[in-house]
């Protein structure tokens, strides 16, 4: 026994002599079954596979952003000392790779970034990676808040000071169909309250907003209130403009939307989903669509901030597919132009407008599809910090919804998840990486628009845990969900789901 600690501590030294030895040659490259140290042969920096060299950001914080340091030598990267109180970066050094080797699995080291938000004017630094005699520099450009003579908070205060919001839906967005209901005879009070929901008061929304509730969505479906020329009957307007008055009114932002104009049009032949995203009918939908929008903008022109645009509910293609298509389809590239005309139309109606903050989303709201998000293109605008994605999830959909029943033959089916779970969690989890990853490239906050565990056969317990996890998740991403309605019997004036109204506040 003795013999083999003289032994170990022969070996221990021999090897601390031959590293002494390897680290003392000019410009010597050693493995260290680590990497490699001694000066660098190559060093160039990417992100994504992605050649990195300048780094243009919105004034919103960068978190978690990798940046890939390729290099066959040891390198340090450092911030000049006064921009270290808004540039992050860990580590600040590191061994390279043999980068020749095409069979390696990673030729990479891995260097942190995280910028701070900014609050005043755009600014510039750079960091910078050494090894030898080389040299790798990645410029970052950040904007500040634009015009002195904005007069509404960008959209990253927005969605900074958002706690939970709340979806008034089967509301304004009511489009019932068919036999049994004949719509020249029907008042603007029967058209709200069609789907089961009460006429909205100020009191209904003062009640939402003393939850603690700050943001309301205000669905609402157009196409049965526009005559044949798609002129907006006033009486429908005003009555949309009565209820936006009630949010604002509570101290909550408001979000008006386009709801039940797109969609699925599930046979009906009213005119309803006429909104659809499919690139040869593009120049005729978009003309009754600009319209559409050209009298919103211009009735609410003078609006202060509290109240937000959102393009689209969740357009679909002209097939009415929940699925989106696959990349390069043409509905990307309707949706794409869509919503370009809204923030261009917008914009060009000048007061509150011309920055008012706008809301854009993907083939049907989605934040479950990689394809969808990738061919989310952000509108070109005139003025900085004023446009967020809006995507809606309900995920896990099997626990989220109730997905059980019949099949044409009589079978029963229940694809349902009953516990909320790891892989619930997980699920999840997905949704928030791939929106923040689309959101940051674009530069752009985000939020849920819809969200919500909607579900009430399913056990309050597990609910509860849901609306808990989202609740933590929206804090770690600094954004917020709206749930979609319920939780509240507006005609009863009754909190019937209060534990999970307390998972969400806390």
């Amino acid at each position: 026994m003795k013999l083999n600690r003289i032994f170990s501590v022969m070996l221990l030294a021999a090897s601390a002599l031959g590293f002494q030895s390897c680290s003392d040659s000019d410009n010597a490259s050693s493995d260290t079954g680590l990497g490699k140290t001694g000066d660098a042969t190559v060093i160039t920096l990417s992100h994504d596979g992605t050649s990195l060299s300048t780094l243009d950001l919105s004034m919103g914080e960068l978190t978690s952003y990798m940046i890939s340091v390729n290099t066959d030598g040891e390198w340090k990267a450092s911030v000049p000392a006064a921009d270290t109180t808004w540039v992050h970066i860990t580590p600040h050094e590191g061994y390279g790779w043999e980068v020749s080797d095409e069979t390696a699995v990673n030729r990479n080291a891995y260097v942190k970034l995280k910028v701070d938000y900014n609050e005043g004017a755009a600014r510039t630094s750079a960091v910078t990676f050494t090894s030898g005699a080389l040299t790798a520099v990645l410029t970052i450009n950040q904007k500040g808040r634009g015009s002195s003579d904005d007069p509404i908070e960008s959209a990253w205060d927005m969605v900074g000071n958002l706690k939970m919001g709340y979806n008034l839906g089967n509301t304004l967005d009511a489009n019932p169909w068919g036999d049994w209901w004949d719509p020249t005879t029907k008042t603007v009070k029967d058209w709200e309250t069609s789907w089961g929901q009460p006429e909205t008061t100020q009191e209904i929304i003062d009640a939402i907003a003393a939850k603690g509730f700050n943001i309301i969505r205000i669905p609402v479906t157009w196409y049965p209130h526009m005559d044949e020329n798609d002129n907006i009957k006033e009486e429908w307007m005003a009555r949309v403009e009565q209820v936006v008055n009630y949010v604002l009114n509570a101290g909550c932002y408001c979000i008006l939307n386009v709801q039940h104009d797109n969609g699925a049009a599930n046979g009906r032949t009213d005119g309803g989903a006429w909104l659809y995203a499919d690139v040869d009918d593009y120049p005729a939908i978009t003309v009754r669509y600009q319209k559409l929008w050209q009298q919103i903008a211009e009735r609410f022109r003078d609006y202060d901030g509290k109240l937000i645009f959102e393009s689209f509910n969740e357009i679909l293609n002209k097939q009415y597919s929940w699925t989106a298509p696959a990349a390069g389809d043409g509905a990307y590239t309707a949706i794409n132009k869509l919503q370009q005309d809204f923030v261009d139309l917008v914009r060009a109606t000048g007061g509150n407008n011309l920055y008012r903050n706008l809301a854009v989303t993907t083939y049907s709201a989605t934040g479950t599809s990689d394809v969808a998000l990738a061919e989310f293109q952000l509108p070109q605008d005139k003025v900085d910090n004023h446009l967020y994605l809006s995507i809606h999830s309900y995920d896990p959909y099997n626990f989220c919804n109730n997905n059980a029943g019949k099949n044409d033959d009589g079978s029963e089916y229940d694809y349902n998840i009953k516990i909320f779970d790891d892989d619930c969690k997980a699920t999840i989890d997905g949704v928030f990486s791939r929106v923040s990853k689309r959101a940051t490239e674009c530069g752009i906050p985000y939020i849920f628009g819809e969200f919500g565990a909607i579900d009430e056969e399913k056990s309050m317990a597990e609910r509860v845990k849901y609306a808990a996890y989202l609740n933590t998740k929206f804090k770690a991403n600094k954004t917020a969900g709206l749930w979609w309605m319920g939780l509240y019997d507006r005609k009863a004036d009754n909190w019937y789901e209060p534990d999970i109204v307390d998972a969400l506040m806390k």
